[in-house]
């Protein structure tokens, strides 16, 4: 380990063994940013009057298609790594070694999310809102795999943190020294989007708090960032993040159409898009969002329907036991009917 360094981990923590079973830590982030994307996402949209359990049915349709999605664009970025005389046909499909692009996750997981939305009745903007935060989360879960990979990387530096990557590993630079540095990436992004979770759920909170003031006084609520607009915030947050890390990332098989790496021109697509968004969605929007759900897909509130035919059985009960025996009826009721306990007339 060189002094006043970050040390990459040893290739040996990459996997784990359990008898013929072998596990890649790799996936087990992935995994792990999935369920706290989830749990984060259900919480939000509990909270907005949606049923529990909600997200992990939509997860079932965004994830799968997410995971397609950010190998095709990570094989149509990397075209030098997947084609050509001796490379193996099916290298693109074996996921588990590296090499998944997040905004390939992004439009891959978006199909996945109408998917489940139309399935499930929920609004495909109420969701994406929920989502926001969750999905910052989870990549910043994620990019702990790179790190595990030795895979995400920049520039060289001669900064204190600067990141030790083992001279045999399949991404270090060649013709580089054993002995140097590179700028963290996979921690530049953790912390990028950690800040932005915090930032957003900021913003979403006075925006909130202000509503209720204007709601206090009198006043007409806005929209807040529902409608799409909290996840527009993420794209813009994202997408400028990601800008200025790509442009100090060594990734030497990326194809850069222009001479710009193909991820800054997607990461520019993300900020149009969330500016778009944001401004579209705010003029088509300009009222308070009604409900999660699609108009008439609202679920029926099955606890106050139970409560509901409970009383009306024991009140049927209660009008046949008067009936059979008056004597046994509430005192409420015998002196609604004019009679006492007795069946004698109240009257004086």
């Amino acid at each position: 380990m060189l002094p006043a360094s970050i040390p990459s981990p040893d290739p040996v923590w990459s996997q784990i063994h359990l008898g013929p079973l072998t596990i890649h830590t790799y996936a087990l982030c992935l995994l792990a940013g999935i369920a706290a994307a989830a749990y984060i996402t259900d919480r939000r949209l509990r909270a907005r009057g949606a049923a529990p359990g909600l997200a992990l049915d939509i997860a079932m349709w965004a994830v799968p298609i997410g995971i397609v999605g950010a190998r095709i664009y990570h094989v149509l970025t990397h075209l030098g790594d997947f084609t050509g005389p001796g490379v193996d046909p099916w290298a693109w499909i074996r996921i588990w070694e590296g090499g998944n692009a997040l905004f390939g996750s992004l439009l891959g997981g978006a199909v996945g999310v109408w998917i489940g939305c139309r399935l499930t009745g929920l609004r495909f903007w109420s969701f994406a809102d929920a989502l926001a935060p969750g999905l910052l989360a989870a990549q910043a879960i994620g990019r702990l795999g790179n790190y595990v990979n030795q895979e995400l990387f920049g520039l060289p530096t001669t900064l204190p943190w600067g990141l030790e990557i083992r001279p045999d590993a399949p991404m270090f630079p060649d013709g580089a020294d054993p002995g140097t540095l590179f700028h963290p990436l996979f921690l530049y992004e953790m912390i990028w989007n950690l800040i932005g979770i915090a930032l957003l759920l900021t913003i979403e909170r006075r925006v909130v708090r202000r509503n209720e003031a204007l709601l206090a006084d009198g006043g007409t609520p806005g929209a807040g960032l529902r409608w799409g607009r909290m996840f527009g915030l993420y794209l813009i947050w994202y997408g400028l993040g990601r800008s200025w890390l790509e442009a100090i990332r060594i990734d030497p098989t990326s194809d850069a159409p222009l001479g710009v790496p193909a991820n800054i021109w997607t990461s520019g697509v993300a900020i149009l898009l969330g500016i778009v968004i944001v401004v579209v969605q705010g003029r088509r929007h300009p009222e308070p969002e009604p409900s999660v759900y699609q108009p008439g897909r609202e679920p029926e509130d099955e606890d106050t329907e139970a409560v509901s035919e409970e009383t009306a059985e024991a009140d049927a009960k209660d009008a046949k036991d008067a009936d059979a025996d008056p004597v046994s009826a509430p005192p409420s009721e015998a002196a609604a009917e004019g009679t006492d306990a007795n069946g004698s007339s109240d009257s004086k």
